[in-house]
């Protein structure tokens, strides 16, 4: 059985940027990864999606993003080639189509089982997001509709819904940039349980980014100002202001059920749909450690930064603010990699240490 200090379960984003740290730190390392190719979630991303800032405000550590073409914000095809790039750049010993199965305890460390075989790990670094796990509301009659329904981790373009009655359920970023690239070739409703909130037009990744920085030190003081959350909910990325600014995103209020034929309100008007598409976001991704137990209600892992509380030889990386301020972009995942690296290397070096 092959044995690794540490392994890295998952090669995305959050992967790369504890490859890059764990690399410079000097520890054994593997990081196996699910998918067949690089970019993670990325290369599964709709045609249209763009990150939020420019890419010289969306690097992983040590190697800036180049320049998307034309300049703007960078589309997935673009981060996909720099996280393919980065990978190659740093020689990360990433193992492509290997399924993590589940990770057990074993010993003073770990088993991590795969459908190509175990390892044995002294740690564990979880960094499998939340892109495989796509929330579905409970929203009566979703079973009886008889047109098509999909998240919005499935929707690719605005093409093979031309023409279409589509509703769009959803007020976040998903929810508002899919409803726009729709809206000037099909028959869109957009609804939300709450009226959208977009952010100042001049707001990007680089705000946001510094505003859950600076609320992380001041949570729960009196200079807490709300953070993200008192700002608004949507990026007003071009393709959404452009929309938005000719009258094409005008939101409704939530349906109360889908009928056989399509939405219907709790005042009983009903509209005819072609699609749904679910805006509705993810959950994380985290079955592969069930055996452990640790899961709370809320469906994360209580944690101290990256560090599971009640396992300190397991760290989560980029789920989102519960594992560090924006760790869940490619900004902000590569402070919190640098926090859980500096942590398993001062371990390693304490038991080092105690064994001599």
């Amino acid at each position: 059985m092959p044995a690794a200090r540490v392994v890295v379960v998952g090669g995305g984003q959050a992967g790369l940027a504890a490859g890059y740290h764990l690399r410079r730190a000097g520890l054994e390392f593997v990081v196996l990864d699910a998918q067949t190719g690089p970019g993670g979630a990325w290369r599964h991303g709709w045609d249209s999606l763009r990150l939020f800032s420019p890419a010289r405000h969306s690097s992983l550590p040590g190697w800036p993003m180049p320049a998307a073409p034309g300049g703007g914000y960078p589309g997935t095809a673009h981060v996909v080639d720099y996280l393919t790039r980065y990978e190659q750049r740093y020689d990360l010993p990433v193992r492509r189509g290997v399924r993590v199965r589940a990770v057990r305890r074993h010993g003073s460390g770990f088993r991590v089982e795969t459908d190509s075989g175990d390892w044995t790990a002294e740690h564990v670094i979880s960094a499998t997001g939340t892109w495989w796990r796509p929330f579905l509301p409970a929203v009566p009659g979703r079973a009886p509709f008889t047109g098509r329904q999909l998240h919005a981790a499935d929707y690719r373009d605005p093409r093979e819904f031309r023409g279409q009655r589509v509703v769009v359920v959803g007020g976040g970023n998903s929810g508002a940039q899919i409803a726009a690239d729709l809206a000037s070739t099909t028959r869109l409703t957009w609804v939300t349980r709450r009226p959208p909130r977009f952010l100042p037009d001049d707001v990007d990744g680089r705000v946001l980014f510094d505003v859950a920085t600076r609320r992380r030190a001041t949570a729960g003081t009196a200079d807490d100002d709300g953070g993200i959350a008192a700002l608004g909910d949507v990026v007003v990325l071009p393709p959404v202001r452009a929309a938005r600014d000719a009258g094409l995103l005008t939101a409704h209020p939530m349906f109360h059920r889908l009928g056989e034929h399509g939405p219907v309100w709790a005042d009983g008007t009903a509209q005819r749909a072609d699609a749904v598409i679910w805006c509705t976001g993810f959950r994380p991704a985290l079955g592969h450690l069930a055996p452990l137990r640790l899961r709370a209600g809320d469906g994360t892992v209580r944690t101290a930064g990256t560090r599971a509380l009640a396992e300190p030889r397991l760290h989560l990386l980029g789920y989102g603010d519960w594992t560090g301020p924006a760790s869940a972009t490619l900004i902000g995942v590569g402070r919190t990699a640098r926090t859980a690296v500096r942590e398993i290397a001062a371990h390693a070096g304490a038991v080092t240490g105690a064994n001599r």
